[in-house]
């Protein structure tokens, strides 16, 4: 009887082994074909087909997958797409915090898809699913699950994403031969009438730097770095240029504070209209800003969105204080402007982006053809972050019908549509 008692429990145990084994693999699979195109990307391969199949059996699998396995995917998910994310706390004193905050990244976004694991319904779960592209957990919104077809052959709209989601599901309920009739649902899903994206008609040097940011705000760093910002500017007049894009705060100063610069660059300006990120102050306020100098004067152009947790906390006022303090050195401060700022050039109309903000639909609203998006993305050196951040800006480009000149610090440099 004992042993018989034993010989139970041993083959109980090795069942729930091997589920779990069956839901791990699952779960990382499907996390997996859910990050691939980023990937693939960051390694300078983009195909259509793949990223089509990928993204399709993502979705696919967390609908049908178990509840443990989506709980696993969300997990994993998380970490392929924002393990980056605690680099930056390097730069303000509390490195050690960098894997607490990526594996934080993986319990958020286990929670986020863990929606799903609340139920085995497959309809239900795709409504869930669908739901969740409007979310943003903390005001983050880096995952549009309407990403994952941003290079592929399904469209990026929220329609072809209910689309997607209605064909992947609806085969649970049909038990004949005719189970999966409804996958023909996925042609209304693809991108049949992309939205024109034109050419700014002036000529537009897009400036990439590689300052590390460990050496970005130091003083003997400055001159150096205003010294190479001249030499790009006078190259640009020099080759007739109509424009001249430099990176995000590559002057790293206030540069209200600092008359010299902006008497040179106001010089230049005669030649050739100067974008360039630097910081502002005002009435003990700091501002991230881009600032246009043209014909002999300038116009600055401050942040409209923050970068949640980088440049504001987005928690109640009590523990905004106190975080800000403890882990970001009193910086994450930033204030905002009330909306978007257009730059008129020689006639055109360019949206400002800063960053973070290129890659937020609040830029995008209005008559917008063309953005200037500056960054710094150097904060997340050696990342997959630059990569992510063009794949957003092409996703809201896309979307929007906008051609993006995007110069950055560390990678992303270039024309985006």
């Amino acid at each position: 009887m004992y042993n018989l008692i034993m010989l139970k429990i041993i083959n109980k145990f090795q069942e729930l082994q091997n589920t779990f084994k069956l839901d791990l693999v699952s779960g990382v699979i499907t996390a997996i074909l859910f990050s691939a195109f980023i990937y693939l990307e960051h390694f300078g391969i983009t195909l259509k087909v793949v990223n089509t199949i990928c993204g399709l059996l993502s979705l696919g699998l967390l609908l049908y997958i178990s509840k443990r396995a989506v709980l696993v995917a969300g997990f994993f998910i998380g970490i392929l797409w924002f393990y980056w994310v605690g680099y930056s706390f390097e730069y303000n004193g509390v490195g050690y915090l960098t894997y607490i905050i990526t594996f934080i990244f993986g319990i958020i976004y286990m929670l986020f898809f863990g929606v799903l694991a609340l139920t085995n319904s497959v309809l239900i779960r795709a409504l869930l699913l669908f739901g969740l592209s409007f979310f943003e957990p903390m005001d983050w919104n880096w995952l549009q699950i309407e990403l994952l077809f941003v290079d592929s052959y399904i469209g990026v709209f929220k329609y072809q994403l209910a689309i997607v989601l209605t064909a992947l599901s609806l085969p649970n309920y049909i038990k004949n031969k005719y189970r999966y009739l409804p996958l023909l649902l996925l042609i209304a899903a693809l991108n049949f009438n992309p939205k024109i994206q034109k050419d700014a008609p002036l000529k537009i040097k897009l400036v990439s730097t590689d300052i590390k940011q460990d050496v970005k705000w130091k003083r003997e760093t400055l001159k150096p770095t205003i010294k190479m910002a001249y030499s790009e500017i006078e190259s640009a007049i020099k080759d007739d240029y109509d424009v001249v894009v430099l990176p995000e705060s590559v002057f790293p100063l206030y540069m209200n504070k600092t008359p010299k610069l902006m008497e040179q660059l106001l010089v230049f300006s005669k030649e050739i209209t100067i974008i360039a990120g630097t910081l502002i102050s005002e009435n003990s306020s700091h501002y991230n800003v881009t600032y246009m100098f043209s014909n002999g004067t300038y116009e600055v152009a401050k942040k409209l969105v923050l970068v949640p947790f980088g440049e504001y906390i987005p928690l109640p006022s009590f523990a905004r204080k106190f975080i800000n303090d403890m882990f970001f050195a009193g910086t994450s401060d930033f204030k905002t402007a009330s909306k978007p700022t257009d730059f008129v050039i020689k006639g055109i109309r360019f949206r400002n982006a800063i960053c973070y903000e290129a890659t937020c639909q609040e830029i995008y609203n209005g008559d917008v053809d063309f953005v200037i998006a500056i960054s710094n993305n150097a904060w997340f050196a050696p990342s997959i972050e630059p990569t992510l951040q063009k794949l957003l800006m092409r996703f809201y480009a896309r979307k929007n019908g906008v051609t993006i000149y995007h110069s950055a610090n560390y990678r992303g440099t270039g024309i985006i549509r």
